[in-house]
């Protein structure tokens, strides 16, 4: 694959999650998300010489691992928010953060290939190598994007999505569906703004088209809100939940979908009970169902 110049001194490697290279005075270059996968890091460092740089320090907009795992193979700091840190050094953790408890080996779980070290963290606001790092989170505790103001964007991680990847898999990944929309209210502010956004999962999008495909993740979230309020007019377990949500957008049922579909859906459940919409009750097993009077 080969690079793609975006600006003066920003390139992107594409992926998923894609790769941004910022280049620096005095032949040092920075890299954001260098992500996972056999021979990934090998590419990277092909790409860095062709250019005939060096790599400073690398940033990740969050700790999952598919945006780090090959950190390790990369010779430079890796640097990350604060609320990201024990994600991205602890398999455990981000196993527990993604399944709520020690997930089936292999099983939806990127293999690191060695330990992960972070070597710096940042806080929201900070600035570092011409970047300034935004809060974007909902997708994750500390997803962070970083904007490049002298290149006019912002990569924004996993803060919104390809509309390809949401209908292939049915739900955006979130953690907080509160968060996820101000993070794509945000987005909407610099889009209007002129900025080029950067998704990890998908296409970079300016204009008019960064405009609809937010929409498009602000729809399906508010969607299915409003789906799972209907579902739940009979009670219903977070799995049968999950699933009749993958039936109505028409998205093929693998154990793999099911659980990352999980997720999101304990995220709505938590946040409509928050509100005092819906309630627990017991039906052989724990089941959910819209509150009555």
């Amino acid at each position: 694959m080969a690079l793609k110049k975006l600006g003066d001194s920003v390139y992107l490697y594409p992926g998923s999650p894609s790769t941004l290279i910022r280049v620096l005075d005095g032949g040092e270059a920075v890299l954001i998300d260098p992500g996972h996968g056999k021979g990934r890091h090998k590419d990277l460092k092909r790409e860095i010489r062709r250019l005939e740089l060096e790599v400073k320090a690398q940033l990740a907009t969050h700790g999952h691992a598919d945006h780090i795992a090959v950190a390790p193979k990369i010779s430079a700091p890796l640097f990350i928010h604060r609320f990201e840190f024990s994600v991205a050094e602890s398999p455990l953790n981000r196993e527990l953060l993604t399944f709520g408890s020690k997930a089936p080996k292999g099983f939806l779980v990127f293999q690191f290939p060695e330990e992960v070290k972070v070597h710096a963290v940042f806080e929201w606001g900070d600035g570092q190598f011409g970047l300034n790092a935004i809060k974007l989170n909902g997708h994750s505790p500390g997803m962070t994007g970083f904007l490049d103001e002298e290149n006019g964007l912002i990569y924004a991680g996993d803060s919104f999505f390809g509309e390809k990847l949401i209908q292939s898999v049915g739900l955006p990944y979130l953690i907080d569906p509160e968060l996820f929309k101000a993070s794509l209210n945000e987005l909407h502010n610099y889009a209007r703004r002129g900025y080029l956004l950067i998704p990890s999962h998908g296409k970079p999008v300016g204009g008019e088209e960064a405009t609809e495909l937010l929409e498009f993740n602000l729809r399906r979230v508010e969607e299915t809100e409003s789906l799972i309020l209907g579902l739940l007019e009979e009670p219903a377990s977070m799995d049968e939940l999950a699933f009749r949500i993958m039936e109505h957008y028409g998205v093929a049922i693998t154990p793999q979908k099911l659980a990352l579909n999980l997720v999101p859906v304990r995220a709505f459940i938590a946040e409509l009970y928050n509100r005092g919409e819906i309630e627990a009750v017991v039906d052989r097993g724990l089941k959910w169902a819209v509150k009555r009077g």
